[in-house]
């Protein structure tokens, strides 16, 4: 990496809508747009009022193929191999309605993901009767071939899906993707990536990593509009999942377009599509500012945050400190402490937006760091838990 002061290139605030009185360190949670992006998101709003059959009957298909082909080139596959979906949580929705699961078969996935994707499993394995399998990954992590080896023992003869996050929520850790994948399709599994904090904190190349189905957001790092975000599937999967989430126009469509796959999902009748046309603008956005510099400054700012919060705290950290197991999104144990009440004072008392929750029984607090954050928002977070966590312990 360059070597890049943790303020070198900062972008301005003034730049996105945040609320200029507040620390914003929980970019991960739900993103945030710059005004630019937002204008475009608007623009597109007010078009389709001004003419609304014009604009979603005769408009959109181009619109939305132009959107979708941008947003390919930029994650490194085809645009027939994606769709639109408000988020990744309604994408796997989607997709697991599609799996042919039976009674016995198994989901492997880990103890590290995203409670409303555990809910959609476990949810389907009720309607199936197949198993939802959360391999324990302990922590501290050491190295990404004892990861793989920990998930991977948990194969048996009945597993059908291999599903982990690319960049876990709760423990902000980077898992070895590509060779998990590779693993999957060497034995006939399926492997779904649940990519929603990788995009735009790490390049990447679809076709190259070998998910057979990917989603992320665009919304959270990418920057985007709230509610945009998409579904990865390999060509060779399309024809498994042709069962809409939404039954409308698109299925059984009396003109075919040039993938099944988009007809069944892409048209949902009347509903917000701006969001997903301002996509190119925010890929555009991120490009005009160097956005891989942005990225090493803000690991090294997430980098130097996490070792003096664990030796503030006298906490040891959950990986090795390097950019293969963390990006721009660090999370550091905490001691014992009501962690409602230490989130809540955080804002109250010092305007720190950052999330404090519990993994695994264990107190963790989660630091974000945008291209908008600088080394005077770390040093407030510091302060305010020096401050804090004694009296909540």
């Amino acid at each position: 990496m360059k070597s890049l002061s943790v303020n070198d290139l900062k972008i301005s605030k003034s730049l996105f809508l945040l609320d200029p009185e507040v620390t914003f360190l929980n970019h991960g949670s739900f993103g945030a747009c710059p005004k630019r992006v937002f204008e475009r998101y608007q623009y597109w709003q007010l078009e389709m009022e001004k003419q609304p059959v014009k604009f979603l009957q005769r408009r959109v298909p181009e619109l939305l193929d132009k959107a979708r082909a941008k947003l390919g080139k930029y994650l490194g596959c085809s645009a027939d191999e994606l769709i639109f979906f408000p988020n990744p949580t309604t994408a796997i929705n989607m997709v697991v309605r599609n799996l042919d699961l039976k009674p016995g078969d198994e989901i492997l996935s880990t103890d590290h993901e995203y409670g409303a994707m555990d809910r959609t499993w476990r949810f389907i394995c009720k309607e199936t009767g197949a198993r939802y399998i959360q391999q324990p990954i302990p922590l501290p992590l050491t190295s990404p071939e004892e990861l793989v080896e920990q998930i991977w023992s948990g194969v048996t003869a009945n597993t059908k899906v291999l599903f982990f996050s690319h960049i876990t929520s709760a423990t902000a850790l980077t898992f070895p993707a590509e060779e998990l994948c590779k693993r999957a399709k060497e034995a006939g599994i399926t492997s779904i990536v649940d990519g929603a904090h990788a995009v735009a904190q790490m390049e990447l190349n679809l076709d190259e990593l070998g998910a057979d189905i990917y989603t992320g957001a665009c919304h959270k790092w990418l920057c985007a509009p709230k509610g945009s975000a998409f579904l990865y599937v390999c060509k060779e999967l399309q024809d498994q999942m042709l069962k809409p989430l939404v039954v409308s126009w698109g299925y059984e469509a009396e003109e075919l377009g040039p993938s099944l796959f988009i007809d069944h999902h892409d048209w949902q009748g009347t509903r917000e599509l701006a969001a997903f046309l301002a996509v190119p603008d925010a890929i555009e956005f991120q490009q005009q500012h160097d956005w891989q510099s942005q990225r090493e400054r803000c690991h090294k700012l997430a980098s130097n945050t996490r070792n003096r919060l664990n030796e503030m705290l006298q906490q040891n950290p959950i990986s090795p400190n390097t950019p293969d197991w963390f990006l721009q999104m660090c999370a550091v144990q905490l001691p014992e402490v009501d962690e409602v009440a230490l989130q809540t004072a955080l804002y109250d008392r010092f305007k720190v937006e950052i999330p404090v929750y519990r993994w695994q029984g264990t107190p963790f607090v989660r630091a974000s760091f945008q291209a908008y954050n600088d080394q005077k928002d770390a040093d407030r977070l510091l302060a305010s838990l020096e401050e804090l966590v004694p009296k909540f312990v």
